[in-house]
């Protein structure tokens, strides 16, 4: 079973686009999200509860992604849940990586412009030359 999550948070890196050998794009980044609390002792806000993910985009949504999000933009995500244990024999850890599923800028924090793609597909390259 997959698990889907929602994540509020901050591209904290440079998205980084790759092709892969089959010719599909792959773009990822790390996101960082924390929970903020009023701290009244100092009366000032405060960050707690910092968590660091991997979010990871597959084909169309990776291209969108490359070319939408810088490193600073807020994000709101929804994604597949998938957390490993790693061993690379000096180290071992825990890597939290989400597959994007959905993505965009927070318009909590500001505005954003969209622009729809248009996708040919085969079948309707096929059905403009067979009309041709």
């Amino acid at each position: 079973m997959q698990e889907l999550i929602s994540l509020q948070g901050l591209v904290a890196t440079t998205p980084r686009s790759v092709t892969t050998k089959d010719g599909h794009q792959l773009t990822s980044f790390r996101l960082v999200s924390s929970a903020r609390r009023f701290n009244r002792e100092l009366a000032q806000w405060e960050d707690s509860n910092v968590n660091w993910y991997t979010v990871v985009g597959f084909r169309r949504i990776a291209e969108n992604m490359a070319s939408s999000l810088e490193k600073g933009n807020r994000v709101v995500l929804q994604g597949r849940l998938r957390v490993r244990d790693w061993d690379n024999g000096e180290k071992t850890g825990t890597t939290v990586e989400i597959e994007a599923i959905g993505i965009g800028h927070d318009l909590s924090w500001g505005t954003s412009v969209f622009e729809r793609n248009v996708y040919q597909t085969q079948d309707s390259e096929e059905l403009t030359q067979a009309a041709s």
